[in-house]
Formats: C-alpha cells, structure tokens, sequence
C-alpha cells in the first residue's frame, strides 16, 4: 500500500538534495456524517486589494499577458526563510495538465520594499512540463519577523513578463518574545457550492501573521455532484472527477484563478495541510470510499493527487529517512508552536460507527511515527501555548458518553464501542486508541495550553476536551478543540435544502445536552475564524458569510470564544478582538 514515507522524492519536484538552491544576499461520506448529524436533533496586488468577481469555468487560456495567469503565492514562514511559489505558462499551448512546452528559465527576487528597488535575494531557476511549470522556491538568508515583497518573471522572444508582486512574512526567532500572533483559520471551499467571500474578508484584516488551512483547498468531484441547495453556482474543470495527475493539475489551476483566493495568496503566507477531498472523499492509507477498482490502483491515484500538491501549493514537505512527509512544526517565538497534522495518509479504513473495532488498540489515524512526532513536540515545546492544525475533530461526540466502569459489560455484550457511540467514525472518534494515547499523554506529561484548530466537518464548533467524556464533569479537560467552518462546502440546511438556522436550530441543544464538554456549535454557517494567541489567552472569532452564492456577499460576527492560560476550557466572550 502507498506510503509517502517510503517513497522517493515526487517526480518533477526538487527534493532537499536537488532542489536548485536559493542565491542571497544574507466509511460514511461527509454529507451522511452531516445529516447524521441532524438525526442528534431529533433523538489587491498588496495586502487590502481584494476584489470578488465570479471566476471561469476552465483555467483560462494563457496569451502574451498571461504568463503568470494563477498568480504567487507563499507559505510556511521561518525566522530565516520562506517558499515562494508560481506557475509560468509559457505558451498558449502549455496549459495546467497539458504536458505540452519546452523547460525555461524562470527569475525570481524577493526585497523588504513593495516596489523591490531593496533586494535581498535572487536567483533563477528551470521548470517545465514535467512540474507542470510550476515554480517553488525556499528563499534563504532573510531576517526574522520581516515583511518581504517578491516576483517572478520570464524572458521570452525578447520579452520580459513579470507576475503580479507577492507580500509575504518571516516568522519571530525562536527565541524571540512575542506578545501576539493571529492567523485567518479556513477549511473546506468547493468552487461549485459558492463564491469564496472568506478569503476576500480575510484580506480586509490587515494584522495577520498567516493563513492556516486546515484542508479540502478543492474538492475533486465531477460537475453537479456536490454543490448546494441547487445546481453549481460555478462549473469544475475538468467536469469529470478528478482521478489522474492531469485532472488535480487542473482542478489546482482552476481554483488558483480565483479572484479571492489570488489576492489572499498574494497578501499572506499560507500554512497548509491536506484532508480527504485533495485526493477522494473519505480516504485512508489504502483506498477512499469516493474510488473503485474499476478506476485503477488506488496507490496511483494517490501519488497523482500529492504529487500535484506539492507542485501547485506553497508548502514545504519535510524529509526524514521514509521520505517526504506533510505533518511539521512552525515556531512563532516563545509565544507558540504550530503543528500541522496529516490524518489521511497514515490512517486505518474507517469502520461502523457500531463496531467495537473503534476501540481496536492497533488501529491508527495517525500512524506511529506521526503520533511519536507529535506526543514528542507537544512534550518538548517550552512555548506558552501549543497549537495543533488538526484536519478532523477530536473533541467526542458521543450517543451518550459511556462510562467504561458502569457500562462495560452492557457494550460488551452488545459490541459497540466501549465509551459511547460516535456520530461521525471518520474523524478521532472513530481511532479511540490513538486519541486516549495523545490526551493521556498531554494528562499525565502536564502539557499545559494545548488548542487544536480543526476543520472538515463544515460546521462550527467550541469544546473542552476530556480524556473520559463520560467522566467530564468531575475531571474536566486536557485540551481545547476551535472549529472552522466551510468557506463553501454543504453543511445541515443545504443537505436537506431548508433555509439556514431553521430545521438545524434544534439540533445543537441535544448535542450539548448529550455531551457537555462541547459548548456551542452552530450546522449551517459558512466563513471562517481568527485566532488571536497572546501570552494570557487564545480567542477564537468566528464570522459568518451572509450568501456565499453572491460574489459580492457581506459578513457578520457570529461568536467568540477564549480559552484562558492554563484553564484548559472554551468561553464564551461578547466581543471579538479587533
């Protein structure tokens, strides 16, 4: 079975060794998961510009002008360094997927004033069919804690066609003391169930640090499959399900020409991991329940689909001695570490939300090396506070939380899982022995002020998170769990096409009531959150798009939340932090 660990570096994409170096100067699917839900109920250029207008249906074809038709991006910002990425189109011909077009040169500078006459790093480098011109680059040598404007260009037939121009910013010294950070937090856009308002009011918030994409940057179903109330608001290209390197590569390309999405990428870095829907839906390290033998090898498919995130996106994949690897940690000073987790890869096939396999202890969503990876971080991190990018909920939510003293020979007897009945198997709910594993461990180590921010479910959410849920309220939590909502993706109301916050108003009372440690949730809203991380607390602020099929639409404040210094416990607050 396919894993990225044991594999050599992704074909057409530089690895640590080769990479050209940088020249400085210094088993349910997601919409069943929803409606159970339900069923609880009822038992520009810089920082600033952006500009929302409904995008083309296809990548547009490249002319003269069009050289650098998906724009700059950049992500995974360290104290000395950070990725720039771009994708050239050299000819009209040499479309994203098309393989079609000869290697060229590519130049690149990145410089501390937005005009770039200050530059402090250059170099150029070769790129092709064969990463699909796409051009990702590690500029070294610059200063921590630095806002930095960069380009590229490309010299053809005499003419020099330069790309829109990029801001971007190192992260703090490790060492540094930093008092705030604060990061736009998304999950979740389908390009056919709506316009992406989100980014285009993230660009609106001029102190962020970063974007943190929690996962689903596109979802990779066939037209019409998956919208919203009614028809596609916006049509995928390639109209089929993506399943080969060619179709990723253009739905990759296809969501790069977003207005929203472009002008964010341009403001901000961007910390990215992936969930299911940048390969198939509901996938796991052997196979996806959105994939069929009749499609061909799974292990193809998924390399397809991680081979072309790592040409199209701004991220930099570490390598150990397996290989390249998605999960990593960002330090933000002595204020915060941030680990970016991979639960798809590694993980085990999902079961029944009735099977006692739940509880098998040699099941993994994981994976050992990740988990040892993360239990170590969490151990060692001397910040105040420990960030997990979590791409699915680990928060229970259980039908009811069962006591394991009391109940164990009822669930014995009947065969389901020891500690209640999950509602969604898919996400930690579903690998109780992994989950135990982590939280016992933030327990009995004493890590203090660990905060998972999570997507996926396409809802939001506020929890403490219990070792026990059962024995919550006598022994509180060990962690704090924020969840984002979708940028577009179908939540409650859309999945039985009822307007938002009717039908679906009733259901979060039962949920809470079942399951106290989880605070507030709201099923219908889409947007996104920002997190504020000081040294006394971290605050979560959730807004609200008002009508993401309007490219134009408006938001709202919808909630907030804090979690304290060393409460280990979600609050409600009035006012989000401006």
């Amino acid at each position: 079975m396919f894993d990225v660990r044991t594999q050599p570096p992704v074909p057409g994409m530089p690895s640590p060794a080769d990479a050209p170096p940088a020249v400085t100067a210094g088993s349910p699917s997601r919409r069943s998961v929803l409606l159970g839900g339900a069923g609880i109920g009822v038992a520009g250029a810089v920082y600033g510009a952006g500009r929302s207008t409904a995008a083309p249906a296809a990548p547009p074809r490249p002319r003269s002008h069009d050289v650098f038709a998906h724009g700059v991006a950049s992500g995974d910002p360290l104290p000395d360094r950070v990725i720039l990425w771009t994708r050239v189109s050299p000819t009209p011909a040499a479309t994203p997927g098309s393989g079609v077009g000869a290697p060229v040169q590519v130049t690149w500078r990145i410089g501390t004033d937005s005009a770039l006459r200050s530059v402090v790093a250059s170099g150029t480098t070769t790129t092709g069919p064969e990463r699909d011109f796409t051009v990702k680059i590690d500029a070294t040598g610059l200063s921590p804690d630095t806002r930095y404007w960069y380009e590229f260009a490309l010299t053809s037939a005499g003419t020099t066609h330069r790309s829109p121009i990029g801001a971007t910013r190192t992260a703090p010294p490790a060492d540094a003391d930093v008092s705030r950070v604060r990061f736009g937090v998304v999950s979740c856009a389908n390009w056919e169930a709506g316009y992406f308002g989100a980014y285009r009011h993230l660009l609106g918030r001029r102190d962020l640090s970063a974007i943190v994409h929690l996962g689903d940057y596109y979802y990779e179903y066939k037209t019409g499959e998956y919208t919203g109330k009614g028809h596609a608001i916006r049509v995928h290209a390639p109209r089929n399900e993506a399943r080969t390197l060619r179709d990723y590569r253009i739905r990759h390309a296809q969501y790069k020409t977003d207005t929203d999405l472009a002008a964010l990428h341009r403001a901000l870095p961007w910390i990215c991991t992936w969930d299911d829907h940048e390969s198939a839906d509901n996938s796991w390290l052997g196979g996806a329940e959105n994939h069929s033998p009749s499609e061909g090898s799974w292990a193809a498919r998924k390399a397809a689909a991680e081979r072309a995130y790592y040409e199209w996106m701004p991220v930099r994949p570490p390598a150990d001695a397996g290989g390249l690897h998605l999960y990593r940690r960002l330090r933000f000073g002595n204020l915060l570490d941030l680990s970016m987790l991979d639960l798809r890869t590694y993980r085990d096939r999902e079961v029944s939300v009735l099977s006692r396999k739940i509880d098998d202890k040699a099941r993994s969503i994981t994976g050992k090396a990740q988990l040892k990876w993360l239990t170590d971080g969490l151990t060692g991190s001397t910040a105040t506070w420990r960030i997990v990018g979590n791409p699915v909920m680990i928060t229970p939510v259980l039908l009811p939380p069962l006591d394991r003293a009391t109940t164990g020979a009822i669930t014995d007897v009947l065969g389901i899982p020891e500690g209640g009945i999950p509602y969604n198997a898919d996400q930690w709910d579903g690998y109780t022995a992994d989950r135990a594993r982590l939280l016992r461990t933030i327990r009995d180590k004493k890590i203090s002020n660990v905060v998972f921010i999570t997507g996926d479910i396409h809802t939001s959410w506020a929890c403490d998170v219990p070792v026990d849920a059962a024995r919550y309220r006598s022994t509180g939590a060990v962690a704090t769990e924020l969840v984002v909502p979708s940028v577009t993706a179908s939540n409650i109301d859309e999945m039985i096409k009822v307007p938002e916050h009717t039908v679906s108003n009733a259901i979060p009372p039962a949920i809470t009531a079942l399951n106290p440690h989880i605070k507030w949730t709201d099923l219908d809203a889409h947007g996104y959150g920002v997190l504020t991380v000081t040294k006394a607390a971290v605050q979560m602020d959730w807004y609200f798009l008002r009508d993401k099929t309007q490219p134009r639409t408006g938001e709202y404040h919808g909630r907030s939340f804090r979690v304290r210094s060393g409460s280990n416990r979600v609050i409600p607050v009035v006012n989000p932090i401006p």
